[in-house]
């Protein structure tokens, strides 16, 4: 049976994917989660998942009665179609389109795509994702814009009214942090700071105030940049 009160949360074991379900938990009476294997060279996130939504379930009683079910989804097609440092052993560089090779094209919108179908199947109504374009890597399927189009066209397709929402697309990393310490106190914050996985590169060697990461690839930068604001503030 639909409930417009439902949503499936796109968690990649990430800050903003956990965040982001932190706030679906919040808002919504009935929540799922979707990740998918796509060959990301930083696999580590999909080892990190099961323990992230286990502990979630622990921080509020409420929480554990509205978490369901978690489907995990193969798409390694997009590393077999896409040549990306998130998808091979290459040094992250600009190109010369102004995008980083971190890019994987076409990878937001094939998740958004299947997470519909998903939803569609299991009555969920609302689709959240951590997309953002205030702090992000400069990718065309993180803005709003996209967004809004590929809710037009899922539901154009699918005959559906399925609602996408992206609670970060207009704040920035330390408002994230700021976020997540609203909605779950130093609980959610300490299981994001050390739980949750960001580095491109998959590295978890050593725990910076800000979390696990190499602390030099855009996604740490943007993470330790993003917690010395949020502590300054």
């Amino acid at each position: 049976m639909n409930s417009a009160d439902s949503a499936l949360v796109l968690f990649s074991g990430g800050q903003d994917s956990t965040t982001c379900l932190a706030w679906a938990l919040t808002h919504y009476a009935r929540v799922e989660t979707i990740g998918f294997d796509y060959g990301q060279r930083h696999a580590i996130e999909l080892a990190v998942r099961p323990f992230l939504l286990e502990k979630i379930r622990t921080l509020s009683p409420e929480w554990n009665s509205k978490l369901g079910e978690d489907h995990m989804i193969d798409l390694s097609l997009i590393a077999k179609i896409s040549d990306t440092a998130l998808t091979s052993n290459v040094e992250i560089a600009m190109l010369e389109n102004g995008l980083p090779n971190t890019f994987v094209p076409g990878r937001n919108l094939l998740f958004m795509t299947v997470a519909a179908t998903v939803a569609y199947r299991r009555g969920l109504n609302v689709l959240v994702g951590g997309m953002c374009e205030t702090d992000f890597s400069g990718y065309p399927d993180c803005r709003d814009d996209t967004m809004k189009a590929l809710q037009t066209a899922l539901n154009l397709g699918m005959a559906t009214t399925l609602k996408i929402e992206t609670p970060l697309m207009w704040i920035d990393k330390a408002a994230t942090w700021k976020m997540a310490q609203d909605l779950g106190g130093t609980p959610l914050l300490d299981l994001i700071r050390t739980g949750t996985h960001t580095c491109y590169l998959g590295e978890r060697g050593e725990l910076h105030d800000w979390g696990y990461g190499c602390g030099n690839c855009p996604a740490c930068k943007l993470r330790a940049r993003g917690y010395a604001d949020f502590i300054a503030e």
